[in-house]
């Protein structure tokens, strides 16, 4: 495919697709962050010469681990790209009909890591933070240029920068799992973003090729201390598992944080969508895992269905995929927003996620970990990663 920048081809020509996984704790993230991101090979993709995005993702304000960027991963991806000589950083947030980011970045104690290292923040929906410009992508679109007719508009600020995607492995109602090509989908679209949900695959394939055509490079970070398995991506059962990944290649990365679930990468279709595309590497055994020895991991994930998922699923892909325009494209979907949002924060938060919450906080070092997190101070590099001494022991109501 045309527009690809040197970087990818030189990268692809030189190897096979290469993704870095390792095991961590509490008290050595931060290094094996950076040892990480070395094995995956970050220098030899992003170009310290231009500004650098990081994109976290916040799938829920909400302080619910394994659904939102972890302020371990975000602290150690900073500490390792300033280390290695990418001193000017940017973050860049969006906004979602059940997801407030200013609010997110303060419950999941990332804003307070953004202010430490002085990385400036930017919000891809306040016009005096981004200007949406209109782009006609090199690449053949498989869905964006029929959603959007009158052209496919993206942040300009992204243009010729790097991004650094800050993803977490956990499951998806409606792609099954999700990771580095789903956390394009907030940042490089503003509006209308629900109609692309009918071909929502496609469309992921579409922002990787504009992606690869737009950015100087492209590196993903993807945490999985705490994988999500459920009715991604808020309403999920968290799993202590130790794994964080990283890539160049993002279909690759996706690839085997889908096969450590326990799915098989080339039957989710924008995985397999995006290796026949040529976009990068979806078919495991064309991708180089260094690090940990995980040929025999399997989480056994399942995805499941909750309230909002069963009408999404019904309207999207279901017997009332036909009503559509009249849910989605009237002022009828302010009345599917506001359900989502009473199910979510005043539902399901509250009687279910809450508590789940509670019980990762006293059962996990990672749940223990982010509750003290604010408290770190730079230089205790000697966190034991105990437990409270007799913690109580909380069974979450269900999923």
């Amino acid at each position: 495919m045309g527009g690809h920048s040197p970087c990818y081809r030189l990268w692809e020509i030189i190897l096979r697709s290469k993704v870095a996984v390792i095991k961590t704790r509490p008290e050595t993230v931060f290094e094996d962050v950076e040892r990480l991101m070395e094995m995956a090979g970050y220098r030899s993709c992003l170009d310290p010469n231009t500004t650098t995005i990081l994109k976290d993702n916040i799938s829920w304000h909400f302080p619910f681990l394994s659904a939102n960027t972890t302020p371990w991963q975000l602290e150690g991806t900073i500490l390792a790209l300033r280390k290695g000589g990418f001193s000017d950083l940017a973050a860049v947030h969006n906004n979602t009909v059940v997801t407030d980011p200013v609010k997110g970045g303060k419950l999941n104690k990332l804003d307070f890591i953004y202010r430490k290292y002085s990385v400036r923040e930017r919000y891809n929906f306040k016009p005096d933070d981004i200007k949406w410009v209109e782009y006609k992508p090199k690449s053949k679109m498989l869905a964006l240029d029929k959603i959007y007719p009158e052209g496919i508009r993206i942040p300009e600020y992204f243009m010729k920068k790097n991004i650094v995607h800050l993803p977490t492995v956990k499951c998806h109602i409606y792609t099954t799992t999700t990771g580095a090509m789903k956390n394009a989908f907030g940042g490089l679209l503003n509006t209308r973003r629900h109609y692309t949900h009918t071909v929502i695959h496609e469309t992921l394939v579409d922002l990787l090729a504009i992606q690869k055509e737009i950015h100087a490079g492209i590196f993903t970070v993807m945490d999985g201390t705490l994988i999500g398995s459920g009715p991604g991506p808020r309403t999920m059962i968290p799993i202590e598992k130790d794994y964080m990944l990283a890539g160049t290649d993002s279909v690759a990365i996706d690839a085997v944080s889908a096969k450590l679930m326990g799915f098989d990468p080339l039957s989710i279709r924008y995985i397999r969508l995006a290796h026949e595309q040529g976009l990068g590497k979806g078919v495991p055994e064309e991708i180089e895992v260094v690090g940990e020895d995980v040929s025999g991991e399997n989480m056994r994930c399942c995805v499941g269905h909750n309230f909002a998922s069963r009408f999404g699923r019904a309207l999207w892909f279901g017997p009332l995929k036909r009503a559509q325009k009249l849910f989605f494209r009237t002022p009828l979907v302010y009345a599917f927003v506001i359900a989502s949002f009473i199910y979510h924060d005043y539902v399901w938060w509250r009687f279910v996620g809450k508590r789940i919450q509670e019980t990762i906080r006293f059962n996990s070092k990672w749940g223990d970990f982010f509750h003290r997190y604010p408290d770190r101070i730079e230089n205790d590099r000697n966190f034991s990663g105990t437990q409270p001494a007799n913690p109580p022991r909380i069974r979450p109501s269900g999923s």
